[in-house]
């Protein structure tokens, strides 16, 4: 049988092709794979993000995770694959992008102010090496407004608490006016108060008709702040609105059977939620 038939994705990006993927999509992932010193960290990921959707990247330790939103913003190298905007590559749309870091990645000591860091997501509007005028100060004072933290606008980032560091990033990425956000790890290291204060943010982009894709760790929340998810261990195992994908199946498919207690108290709490819809 002629070896046509039997092409991967990564065989058609390979020979100039590629499997269809929707130009209205905020996010397409074609055939991606990634490696560390030669060994694969994604393998083969095919992707296309949902329009106006609270997208969850979810899956254990060393699944990929972080990788892959790394990889799709081209701050790590890929093997083979091809990655989207709008049907773009990223370099072209990247006003239209947003991107919050993790936490644990910044250096908190650097002398600036919450709203230093928040006038930041304003430079690619402003242009770079160009003063900060009054109305992107104003804008960025209203991004920290929106996420609680107006009254902490002039204090030096090192003074605030992880929670209120997580909000100032957020603000940042508020200030940046994108459409699309991709967030790593949002609600790592914060309080309960500073994780209802994101979720609110968070359901604001979307009633304002933008899209966020973000790594989150606790499968119990799932349902209830994220509109669909992708579950994720080195390939993607699926991907889809959380009401058909996030089963007890696909969890154990994807952490195995070392979390199968928690993938199912999961997989009740997205049963009992879609339920009572």
């Amino acid at each position: 049988m002629s070896p046509i038939l039997h092409r991967t994705p990564a065989d058609l990006v390979n020979l100039g092709e590629r499997p269809e993927h929707s130009p209205e999509s905020p996010l397409s992932v074609h055939a991606m794979t990634v490696a560390y010193h030669r060994k694969p960290v994604l393998w083969d990921v095919d992707y296309d993000a949902p329009p106006n959707r609270l997208v969850a990247i979810v899956g254990p330790n060393g699944a990929g995770k972080s990788t892959l939103i790394k990889a799709c913003l081209d701050l790590l190298p890929r093997a083979s694959g091809q990655v989207e905007f709008w049907g773009e590559a990223y370099r072209r749309v990247r006003t239209r992008v947003g991107y919050v870091p993790q936490r644990e990645s910044v250096d908190w000591d650097f002398p600036v102010s919450a709203l230093d860091v928040v006038c930041m997501g304003r430079y690619r509007r402003l242009g770079w090496c160009r003063p900060v005028t009054r109305a992107h100060r104003e804008a960025a004072l209203r991004c920290l407004g929106q996420v609680g933290l107006r009254e902490v606008a002039d204090r030096q980032i090192s003074r605030l608490s992880g929670g209120q560091q997580q909000r100032v990033f957020l603000a940042r990425a508020l200030a940046q006016e994108a459409e699309l956000y991709l967030m790593d790890e949002p609600f790592a290291g914060v309080d309960a108060a500073t994780e209802r204060a994101i979720v609110e943010v968070l359901r604001r982009m979307k009633s304002d008709g933008r899209t966020v894709i973000a790594v989150h760790h606790d499968l119990q929340t799932v349902p209830e702040y994220f509109d669909d998810v992708i579950l994720l261990n080195m390939r993607v195992v699926a991907a889809g609105p959380v009401g058909e994908v996030f089963t007890r199946e696909n969890l154990q498919k994807t952490y195995g059977g070392r979390l199968t207690p928690l993938a199912e108290a999961a997989e009740a709490v997205a049963r009992a939620a879609f339920e009572g819809r």
